[in-house]
């Protein structure tokens, strides 16, 4: 017992030191988004069926990991290094990317709200999403390979 009282305060440390590692967090939530747009991509391209409940779950996802992004904490000075795809742009200019997370996040927070009830409605939805995606990868992400 008395093992297990001196492990917990142990655990806990670890897991808010875990917690605390802004490439690993801004990471998760990359992937996150990378997960979502497997099920949104192959719809807005007519690959796949559209399946209202999936698009709209994606889409969720999406707006929830947005909302948990704070440029401040999750790109501090210093943490584009090792595996990060991150360019070393985003401190170069700060303000420009922090003005393009702030419409990202506008974007995924409308469109994890918008539930659009069909294809049509779904790609008016996406366009605007996928631009901004597109912009910030474009202009502050290193291309791999």
């Amino acid at each position: 017992m008395k093992k297990l009282l001196l492990a917990l305060p142990l655990l806990a440390l670890t897991s808010t030191a875990t917690l605390a590692d802004p490439y690993a967090d801004r990471t998760a939530i990359m992937k996150s988004f990378g997960e979502a747009m497997k099920v949104l991509v192959p719809t807005v391209k007519g690959e796949a069926a559209y399946d209202a409940a999936a698009v709209a779950a994606a889409l969720g996802k999406i707006g929830e990991g947005a909302a948990k992004i704070d440029v401040a904490a999750l790109f501090p000075a210093g943490s584009n290094t090792g595996e990060s795809i991150a360019s070393p742009k985003i401190w170069e200019n700060m303000a420009d990317f922090t003005a393009r997370m702030d419409k990202f996040k506008a974007a995924a927070a409308a469109a994890a709200t918008a539930n659009p009830a069909d294809v049509e409605a779904f790609k008016a939805t996406f366009g605007p999403l996928a631009g901004n995606c597109g912009e910030c990868h474009e202009n502050y992400r290193i291309k791999k390979g």
